[in-house]
């Protein structure tokens, strides 16, 4: 096994101003590595690279809209001039949206699938290949790729399915990565990180949205979408902090599934289940009725 990044290598991480991002940031410091933090919020990028450099580290920030491919490309250039070929590379920016899936606009599925998905994608197609030709020229190099999916990548909650597509995406892009990275390295490493309701700020990701992409008017169900999401984010009792240390304990492991909350696994066990078997899709709300029954009775109310 390589073990994890280390000190001296480089560190690629979007979504660095913030939540998991930026305590990825703040370990990479840590290890000694030098770090490219990357966002769209150029305020709160300001003030993460500040916190990040006092630990010691040399910092690149850059702020973009990954999902550009001409942004990631010049976070590419960027990297490569001021540090070298990253040996740490995580694809973690991300938004969040919900509601009854046909009430989910053009715009919307725009705006969450180009920085959820694209951006992903940008970030794979951009970073793979310079960091296959660094295990090339040295056989003791490794690199690693972790992208953030969510255990919505694992399940189709309701009432979020805009968000739920975008991420069962990632997942997908990240298993095939793994698996065409075995067939021609065993330098470098692909992970996907799924984390559950985590306290992180997405449920205040709409803050960034671009104004071309702006949205309309909420819809009932993208209200309570809302309003669901933002209560069961800030109660999460899984610190982003928790989060990031699980991805670099992945790395060192070259473990390629990352959890924030392995018991919720079950009910992706039971989603297998359901296509094995096969059966209707099981009640999401099995193990809180409550829940399901309040959003059904809000949903058809008036």
């Amino acid at each position: 096994m390589s073990g994890g990044p280390k000190a001296g290598g480089v560190a690629v991480i979007t979504g660095a101003a913030s939540g998991f991002g930026l305590q990825a940031s703040r370990i990479a410091a840590q290890r000694g590595m030098k770090v490219v933090m990357a966002d769209v919020q150029a305020d709160a990028l300001a003030i993460s690279q500040h916190e990040v450099e006092g630990l010691g580290a040399q910092v690149l920030p850059f702020q973009l809209d990954i999902s550009k491919a001409e942004q990631v490309q010049a976070l590419a250039d960027a990297t490569l001039k001021r540090f070298g070929v990253p040996s740490f590379v995580f694809n973690n920016a991300g938004v969040g949206a919900g509601g009854l899936v046909w009430e989910n606009t053009l715009r919307d599925w725009e705006w969450v699938l180009g920085v959820n998905v694209w951006g992903v994608v940008h970030g794979v197609r951009t970073f793979t290949p310079l960091m296959l030709e660094a295990a090339k020229r040295d056989p003791a190099w490794h690199g690693h790729i972790v992208n953030t999916a969510s255990m919505a990548g694992l399940l189709n909650p309701p009432n979020m399915g805009v968000y739920n597509v975008s991420k069962h995406a990632v997942v997908s892009l990240s298993e095939t990565l793994y698996q065409d990275l075995a067939l021609v390295t065993d330098q470098v490493h692909a992970h996907v990180l799924c984390p559950f309701f985590v306290p992180t700020g997405i449920h205040h990701s709409h803050r960034n949205r671009p104004a071309e992409l702006a949205a309309a008017k909420p819809t009932k169900s993208q209200l309570i979408g809302q309003a669901m999401s933002e209560k069961a984010v800030t109660s999460g009792k899984v610190t982003a902090a928790d989060v990031a240390a699980k991805v670099f304990d992945a790395m060192d492991a070259q473990r390629f599934y990352i959890y924030s909350h392995p018991r919720s696994l079950a009910t992706v066990q039971t989603r297998l289940e359901d296509i094995m078997t096969p059966r209707n899709p099981s009640d999401p709300f099995q193990d809180r009725p409550e829940v399901g029954q309040q959003l059904r009775a809000a949903l058809r109310a008036g």
